[in-house]
């Protein structure tokens, strides 16, 4: 539908936004990574309500997304979470924020005529819809965590006890690329060609024109 495609295209657009000069604020330079992060924060949050949301509700989403995926980054550096490709805070936080930006921005109309068949279907609460879509969503919400940390838990709990849960802490500064997978995922451009961590990184010279 137009509709999903453009609410998904603006709330990525305004959590990418918010997310490089929210960032730029904090950290005192650009980065490109947290850019494609937040991208992916307002995509993972408004993939719930696309299709019932306003184009302006879009927006909010993706701003909102882009403050939760920020302060949830935050929090795991706080906390000493080790998470490098931000996935429980984006997935996560991000996702549970769509939950909630659904049951709050949902139109009637729009409800009514994805879901047709069934009419008085409840919508957002700031659309006029009271409260129920919200309180299902919230208990949505608690049912993940719960089946996550039921079914998880033991697993990464067996892992850390058999020692295969982390890798040792040479292989983590060297990176898994090389000492896991044998190779760079990424081309690095060392100024003075020094060894790094046991590696040694030579200069990218540009290729000749044709």
């Amino acid at each position: 539908m137009v509709r999903t495609a453009v609410t998904t295209t603006l709330a990525g657009c305004a959590a990418a936004l918010t997310t490089l000069f929210g960032k730029r604020l904090l950290s005192g330079h650009w980065n490109v990574t947290d850019v494609c992060n937040g991208l992916l924060g307002g995509f993972a949050a408004i993939t719930s309500g696309c299709s019932v949301v306003e184009p302006w509700a879009a927006v909010i989403c993706g701003v909102v997304a882009a403050m939760v995926l920020i302060g949830f980054n935050k929090l795991a550096e706080k906390v000493k979470y080790d998470d490098p490709l931000e996935a429980a805070q984006l997935h996560g936080g991000c996702g549970a924020w769509g939950i909630i930006f659904t049951a709050l921005f949902a139109t009637e109309d729009y409800v009514n005529e994805v879901y047709p068949g069934k009419l008085g279907r409840p919508y957002g609460l700031f659309m006029g819809g009271g409260g129920r879509l919200l309180a299902a969503h919230v208990i949505q919400i608690l049912v993940i965590i719960g089946w996550v940390s039921a079914t998880m838990g033991p697993l990464f709990f067996i892992l850390h006890k058999l020692k295969l849960l982390r890798i040792s802490p040479e292989d983590e500064m060297a990176g898994m690329d090389l000492t896991r997978h044998g190779g760079f995922a990424y081309v690095y451009h060392d100024e003075d060609d020094s060894q790094k961590h046991g590696v040694q990184m030579s200069k990218i010279e540009p290729a000749a024109s044709i």
